[in-house]
């Protein structure tokens, strides 16, 4: 029996959203997972209906600005992955360790993914096991020519125009949602100089990453541009003591197209693959 719950979180600075969950009745984990940019946690509860019945415990975390938050970016209302990484992510743990003691997995798509092994290098010996699916840096160099060769100006230019226009509305390009400027500055500077670091906060984030242990799971998928292997690759040499297993999925496997969203609405293959390491 599992149960579906729509957990109430607050923050610090009084951003309020739900933290979406699946909970089996004897839970051999829990996974705080991480959405990509711009997709709301509850586009995963397919994914986390097929993690649950194998005894994982899911905590679907929203993004500030997306779905069930409070807040939506502006002109006035910016942020940046220093709220996500010292209000949200700490606000979604805490609520999350109100549901059991059972051992504790992070993991996330895309940004998400990124920002679950940001995250878990500032809270060392909390998370053992990182699952990541569609992500990687995004910087450059990891991206085959000659897309990659393109992505500079990409990176220049979004950050420019959600500054001018006080967010980047992601949706016309086909990337993201409606960001706030804050996020998307920080974003593109890691694309650039393959560097993780946030406005606002001093802790060394690279140096966290480093220090991690643990054994992480890694499945990407064979025709996504967004996230290719060198990609996922490039984000995996930033946790040098970690164990990781790669697995590229096709569409073969998926039953679905292997590009960077299909999966979601056809998780089975993604969901064995992750929890196959954990068996």
């Amino acid at each position: 029996m599992t149960r579906a719950l729509a957990i109430p979180v607050e923050t610090e600075d009084g951003h309020r959203f739900e933290l979406i969950a699946r909970v089996p009745a004897q839970p051999r984990a829990h996974l705080l997972w991480l959405p990509a940019l711009g997709v709301s946690a509850r586009n995963y509860q397919p994914f986390a209906d097929a993690l649950a019945a194998r005894g994982i415990a899911v905590f679907l975390h929203e993004w500030r600005g997306n779905g069930s938050s409070s807040l939506r970016p502006s002109r006035q209302q910016d942020w940046g992955y220093r709220e996500i990484l010292e209000c949200d992510l700490p606000a979604s743990l805490r609520a999350l360790r109100l549901h059991g003691n059972a051992p504790l997995i992070i993991g996330g798509h895309s940004l998400g993914g990124q920002l679950a092994c940001v995250f878990a290098g500032l809270h060392p010996g909390v998370f053992a096991r990182f699952w990541l699916v569609a992500t990687g840096t995004p910087y450059w160099r990891a991206f085959p020519a000659p897309r990659g060769w393109a992505l500079p100006l990409f990176y220049r230019f979004l950050p420019w125009l959600a500054r001018r226009q006080g967010v980047l509305h992601g949706r016309r390009l086909g990337f993201g949602g409606t960001e706030a400027r804050g996020l998307i500055r920080d974003w593109a500077k890691v694309g650039l100089n393959n560097h993780y670091a946030a406005i606002g906060m001093a802790q060394d984030l690279e140096g966290g990453m480093r220090r991690l242990q643990g054994h992480a799971s890694a499945v990407v998928m064979a025709e996504d541009w967004f996230a290719p292997t060198g990609s996922m690759q490039g984000l995996l040499a930033k946790l040098p003591q970690v164990d990781a297993t790669l697995s590229v999925l096709t569409a073969s496997a998926l039953g679905a197209r292997a590009d960077h969203f299909a999966w979601m609405k056809s998780p089975e293959a993604v969901a064995k693959a992750l929890f196959h390491s954990f068996e």
